[in-house]
């Protein structure tokens, strides 16, 4: 007994590694459940869900504040955007918003919500303080994906329906640019220099990079793989690396962001559609719609190590760049 006692008591810190100064604040991951009007909340240390939080119907994109102290989560069925506190838990606020809000991007200093308005074919831009509408922008049809740069210079909307990607620059809120790229175009990243545009294609099966300064296509691949429909769209933190959500085609693929050749192609589960890293990239979390499920993947193996079960229907996945 007394040589158990000891083995479990040296053994526990490789099961429980001991907190480093600062480390007792919070790390957790954020997946919107479309199905059941939830989120699910991850410990990212221990992976395991520690939450449900009922937030409101059909919750698709979400988003953190620039200092991470809220979570904005657009609500598909509510035509609203409900405002959580990432620590407590509790959704603090609602305000109505565009009819059916599905994708939605934060300004790096203004902390304004940029919201796609499918309906209207505009992009619509909110103080999510007071919830008040304060410009609207037309752009093409079906306008589905919106990113900001992180210098907040150009915001990116992406037109399903155009085949389109426009590009606005800001404080002046005028389409400087519009590029065609392939058919029915859904997510964007900017660099992290903001000099160019990782854009996917659904139907087009296509992952392109436009470059701001020209507002031309420099680089385009074609993921040909039976059933691959490209979604969300990520870099790495080095962005040597460039991840691509396969939809339906139940893959991810890692890409080299220089060349865009395909490094790996990731089995994960069906329908994956948000992509995430970890805070010290080493992670990649993915929402598998069909299955309920997030897949984690260890970044530098190119394998998935373990699945998490969530709501129905999971959607997007946050997660805030520093402790909450």
């Amino acid at each position: 007994m007394r040589y158990m006692i000891l083995i479990l008591c040296f053994g526990l810190p490789a099961l429980f590694p001991v907190l480093s100064p600062g480390e007792e604040t919070v790390r957790r991951i954020f997946v919107s459940n479309e199905k059941s009007n939830t989120l699910s909340v991850i410990n990212e240390r221990t992976l395991e869900v520690e939450a449900s939080v009922p937030v409101g119907d059909r919750p698709r994109d979400l988003e953190f504040s620039p200092d991470n102290s809220e979570l904005y989560v657009a609500l598909g069925d509510e035509d609203a955007i409900a405002v959580v506190d990432p620590v407590s838990l509790e959704v603090i606020r609602k305000f109505k918003a565009v009819s059916d809000p599905e994708a939605l991007a934060v300004h790096p200093d203004t902390g304004q919500l940029f919201i796609t308005y499918e309906d209207a074919g505009q992009v619509n831009i909110y103080d999510p303080k007071t919830g008040i509408k304060l410009v609207d922008i037309k752009v093409g049809l079906e306008p589905e994906g919106v990113a900001v740069s992180p210098d907040g210079r150009y915001v990116a909307v992406t037109s399903e329906s155009s085949s389109m990607l426009h590009i606005i620059n800001v404080p002046e809120l005028q389409i400087i640019a519009e590029v065609n790229v392939g058919s029915r175009p859904r997510d964007a990243v900017f660099t992290r220099d903001s000099s160019k545009i990782y854009v996917t294609s659904e139907v087009g099966g296509k992952v392109e990079v436009i470059d701001i300064k020209t507002s031309r296509i420099i680089q385009s691949v074609q993921l040909d793989d039976p059933g691959v429909k490209p979604k969300s769209v990520l870099l790495n933190n080095d962005e040597s690396k460039v991840y691509v959500a396969g939809g339906r085609g139940n893959h991810v693929y890692v890409l080299d962001a220089a060349t865009l050749e395909i490094i790996a192609r990731i089995p994960v589960g069906e329908r994956v559609w948000g992509l995430a890293f970890s805070h010290d990239d080493k992670y990649l979390f993915t929402t598998d719609g069909v299955d309920g499920q997030v897949s984690v993947i260890d970044a530098a193996a190119n394998e998935v190590i373990k699945t998490i079960k969530v709501g129905d229907y999971p959607w997007g996945v946050a997660i805030p760049r520093q402790d909450l």
